[in-house]
């Protein structure tokens, strides 16, 4: 069931927008440690679609760490990832070197507000929506926004690097 938190639910994601001055709306709902996949709990816990709800995945492109973000139902394409940042080879990240260099868990890592600024790219299907949903930094926590805002706190850029299951 979706709730609005309390104002001391912050997160460095929620200060980062509110820093920037950009307009979100942080939507909190009880997260179920025994689930399989967290984007998809997500959406079925706020009864958004999951086209609209996009996981962040952290990712080696030639050695350099990148932030891929694409809908929960769907894969990061690997290869689309690295030729999106010019790049040859990609793999995911270790989890925990994910968690180092972002300051957040996974399942909770979000676009934005990490430790480090990395390259970002959110998979060009976000276009469609007025407003999609990421990670507000921690499990159970998501913040919706319009998709150019992302970019524009992440510094990101647009490219095809979904693919169907």
């Amino acid at each position: 069931m979706a709730k609005k938190p309390d104002a001391t639910a912050g997160t460095p994601a929620t200060v980062a927008l509110a820093r920037a001055g950009i307009r979100f709306t942080a939507l909190a709902y009880e997260h179920d440690p025994r689930a399989a996949a967290y984007g998809l709990e997500a959406a079925e816990k706020l009864g958004i679609p999951p086209d609209r709800v996009f996981k962040t995945l952290l990712v080696s492109v030639d050695g350099s760490l990148v932030v891929g973000i694409v809908p929960v139902a769907e894969q990061l394409d690997l290869k689309a990832l690295a030729a999106a940042v010019g790049g040859k080879r990609a793999e995911m990240a270790d989890p925990a070197l994910a968690e180092r260099r972002t300051g957040y868990v996974v399942g909770g890592i979000s676009p934005i507000g990490q430790k480090v600024a990395l390259p970002t790219v959110l998979d060009e299907s976000a276009i469609l929506h007025e407003t999609i949903l990421v990670s507000g930094g921690r499990r159970g926590l998501d913040l919706e926004l319009a998709p150019d805002d992302l970019l524009a706190v992440t510094d990101g850029r647009y490219a095809p690097i979904a693919r169907a299951r």
